[in-house]
């Protein structure tokens, strides 16, 4: 039987969101990054909205979505994504905007835009992608790093005297009365991207509806940046990540909840 034949359109079972370039991917083997540009471009296709859609990516891993995401893409300085995403809604209020960013980004040099938007109530989604490392730049340390978490610049592991503790950037934001919803997900099961995805989704909508800001927060794995296989750096993400970074729903349409799970 000819290929042709069994690749039917009533045979397919999945095909690649034409939201995605044809580009193979240049992350590191495990890295969730792939996975987290997926699912978000199949939300802006399954929404219909990949005309109107914007997204805004700085510097990091995260500058690599120039490459992958076929949709209108605006770069901004490292650590602006929510001024530059700020400046799109508010000119172009009929675009969805929203920005994806690292925790190196977003929780470091890009603290005050991201609390600052996130306090206005901008109507922009915000996709962070939390691996607890700068992955891109050389393995150093983040906010976001876990104590006694060994990095390039804490080669004997962080601790709170010299380091301070790990910054919890998606309870923080979503104490301030701007944000709407603010969920933490992750990508390393299939029972776990299905739930990311649902929040991805969720927040496009609640952005077209003007609801104010969104916040998807994805924690992830940085096999390369933490020296581990991708299968074990799941494993110790699972096993040293969730229990600092539980997660679940932590803001539901402007009220926080209590309701962190996997």
């Amino acid at each position: 039987m000819d290929l042709k034949d069994i690749i039917k359109p009533e045979n397919l079972v999945y095909t690649k969101t034409k939201n995605m370039t044809d580009k193979e991917l240049s992350y590191c083997p495990g890295c969730g990054h792939g996975t987290a540009h997926m699912i978000t471009m199949e939300a802006v296709e399954e929404l219909d909205i990949t005309e109107k859609t914007i997204g805004v990516a700085p510097v990091g891993c995260s500058v690599l979505a120039y490459e992958f995401m076929n949709i209108d893409m605006q770069q901004a300085a490292h650590g602006r994504a929510p001024a530059v995403a700020t400046a799109l809604s508010r000119v172009m209020p009929e675009k969805v905007i929203f920005t994806y960013q690292g925790d190196g980004d977003l929780a470091a040099i890009g603290t005050a835009e991201t609390i600052h938007a996130c306090n206005r109530g901008e109507n922009i989604v915000i996709i962070f992608v939390n691996n607890g490392i700068y992955g891109m730049t050389g393995g150093q340390m983040a906010p976001t790093t876990l104590m006694g978490m060994k990095s390039s610049t804490s080669p004997y592991g962080r601790t709170a005297e010299q380091n301070g503790n790990p910054l919890k950037m998606t309870e923080l934001v979503a104490q301030l009365e701007g944000t709407y919803n603010v969920s933490r997900h992750a990508v390393h099961t299939f029972k776990h991207v299905k739930k990311a995805k649902k929040a991805i989704k969720q927040a496009f909508k609640d952005a077209m509806d003007k609801k104010g800001t969104q916040v998807v927060e994805i924690v992830s794995n940085c096999n390369s940046g933490w020296k581990m296989t991708p299968v074990k750096s799941n494993e110790w993400m699972v096993e040293n990540m969730f229990p600092y970074y539980p997660l679940g729903q932590i803001k539901k349409n402007g009220v926080l909840v209590n309701n962190s799970k996997d």
